[in-house]
């Protein structure tokens, strides 16, 4: 593995996070959109970029979003204008809403909804069954990840797959966010979320279902609270901690039995460094890669036997 380091000047992790929303401009992508159907009767929007044709054997790669994200973010533009230069065939699984789109139902998507990923995964199985499949996801899309991957164990369709930042522990990370410099991202987060929420009362009802009345929206302070008084119930889960023990990809990892890489930051402003897991709870087809200020720090390698830390 080749160290990281970043650009001079961007050593601070909120320099990091932020340089890219301000910063980088996106690419014109000609995407091919396709709405697909979901069993429950609703539907999420993917993005395709070098569509496979029927009867090839172009290799397909998915991509999953993170909270709140969409085609328009720059780390999703980004890695789906490098794979199309590499020749693959790549689509963006938006989550339900995410694409612009709201989506019919009142339930949302969330940090451990894996049916509608496993809906997708088997739609572009069947279509496309000469095809090799990957998967590379971002913060809660690599949770969601992770956590089928635990799921299918030898199930899996994929070749390999790759999960960038995911917040292993939902309840660590829900603290995270809430601290220090860190807040000015959830705020921003929150606020789309509350966005969303309000234009789902135009068409439900949502008090009577939940016991969430419109103008109490408005007063969610954090995004532990939007989960507790409505992603946790609309999901049926008991409550937040309920639904983040329940969702947390951690406790899948010993199951996985794809080909699999985590890569880290130690400097992520939504992670802290007991998050991460030990060596025995991966299973011998994982591999951790972490990194501490743009360097290596350290590296279970399954991939060829050998586990060591780089200092």
């Amino acid at each position: 593995m080749k160290d990281f380091r970043p650009a001079y000047g961007l050593g601070n992790k909120h320099l990091q996070t932020l340089y890219s929303s301000f910063f980088r401009k996106n690419i014109d992508l000609d995407f091919e959109i396709e709405k697909f159907t979901l069993s429950d009767g609703d539907f999420l929007e993917a993005y395709w970029l070098n569509k496979a044709k029927k009867d090839s054997n172009t290799p397909i790669v998915i991509i999953l979003h993170g909270l709140q994200g969409s085609y328009t973010s720059p780390y999703i533009n980004g890695i789906m204008n490098e794979l199309n230069k590499n020749s693959f065939s790549c689509v963006l699984m938006h989550f339900r809403s995410c694409s612009g789109k709201m989506n019919k139902k009142l339930r949302s998507y969330h940090s451990g909804e894996t049916e509608d990923l496993r809906e997708f995964v088997k739609s572009i199985k069947s279509r496309f069954p000469k095809n090799d499949l990957y998967i590379i996801a971002y913060s809660l899309g690599g949770n969601v990840l992770l956590k089928y991957l635990g799921e299918e164990g030898d199930s899996s369709s994929f070749k390999a797959a790759v999960s960038i930042c995911a917040p292993l522990d939902l309840e660590l990370s829900s603290y995270c966010i809430s601290k220090g410099f860190s807040r000015v991202y959830e705020l921003n987060i929150l606020r789309t979320l509350k966005r969303d929420l309000l234009i789902k009362y135009e068409n439900h009802d949502i008090n009577k279902i939940i016991s969430l009345k419109k103008e109490e929206v408005k007063h969610i302070k954090t995004i532990r609270e939007f989960d507790e008084v409505y992603t946790s119930k609309i999901n049926n889960f008991k409550n937040a901690s309920n639904y983040y023990f329940l969702s947390s990809s951690k406790q899948y990892l010993k199951d996985i039995k794809t080909k699999t890489l985590l890569i880290h930051s130690l400097d992520d402003p939504f992670m802290m460094k007991k998050m991460l897991p030990a060596k025995e709870e991966l299973s011998d087809f994982v591999s951790l890669e972490v990194y501490k200020r743009g360097r290596s720090f350290r590296i279970y390698n399954r991939f060829n036997n050998k586990s060591y830390i780089l200092d």
